[in-house]
């Protein structure tokens, strides 16, 4: 990728199997430190490894990359992790787009909250704004398509709904996806001791609260009292 980059590519599909992979070359790569590796950053089916020209450069990289790759363990998509769970107020002012979606999959707005929250996310890569999970999983029957012309500001903490993804958007920004909910909760602070609530490779939760939840969270987190739960299980 250019004088300083590589792109180890794993695999060729969106898979449990392959982004677990993905994710333990990356911790491989990070462990072993080597030389001139200035950062790692994962996607759905690839490491990229972003490396100093003047300390180093693909011709040393991709050997060293190539022996830590066939030195891996079998990895398994399913293990022992983290898994945050972010609370959620559904509908209303802050999921405008509830009704529509609900019409859309033939349910009631109640079935696609409980859809949407009856199972757990694996965060496949972050991008597009910072923290913004690309998450997999999400039940076919809430497929919904995106708006035809995105909103010009979406607010932080929106959850919304996009074709067959779903995700949380951190920051305040444009978007095009179906907004069904919104967390009090906002998955990116850079004054936190940890700015991103949440890595690629973890597991996101969404849990429904009502308004007066949503509240006290929020007077919660601005007296600097309040922490998303998160878990470690197997998931």
């Amino acid at each position: 990728v250019g004088d300083s980059g590589v792109l180890a590519v794993c695999g060729s599909e969106i898979s449990e199997q392959v982004n677990a992979q993905v994710m333990a070359l990356d911790a491989a790569v990070q462990a072993a430190q080597l030389p001139g590796v200035v950062e790692t950053v994962p996607t759905y089916a690839a490491l990229l490894v972003t490396l100093d020209p003047l300390q180093t450069d693909a011709d040393t990289l991709i050997p060293a990359l190539r022996r830590l790759w066939d030195a891996l363990p079998p990895v398994s998509s399913t293990a022992a992790g983290r898994l945050v769970e972010v609370p959620v107020c559904y509908g209303g002012d802050y999921g405008p787009d509830l009704a529509f979606v609900a019409q859309h999959a033939g349910l009631t707005e109640q079935q696609v909250i409980d859809i949407h929250c009856g199972r757990d996310y694996r965060i496949f890569m972050l991008g597009f704004l910072p923290g913004f999970p690309y998450l997999g999983g999400m039940d076919e029957r809430i497929i919904c398509p995106r708006l035809q012309t995105p909103r010009t500001k979406i607010p932080a903490g929106a959850v919304g709904i996009g074709g067959k993804q779903t995700g949380i958007y951190p920051l305040a920004s444009p978007g095009g996806w179906q907004i069904i909910g919104r967390s009090p909760v906002r998955p990116y602070d850079p004054e936190r001791a940890q700015p991103i609530l949440y890595r690629a490779g973890e597991y996101l939760r969404f849990q429904p609260i009502t308004q007066k939840q949503y509240d006290a969270i929020e007077a919660q987190i601005a007296a600097g009292g309040y922490e998303c739960d998160v878990i470690v299980e197997e998931v």
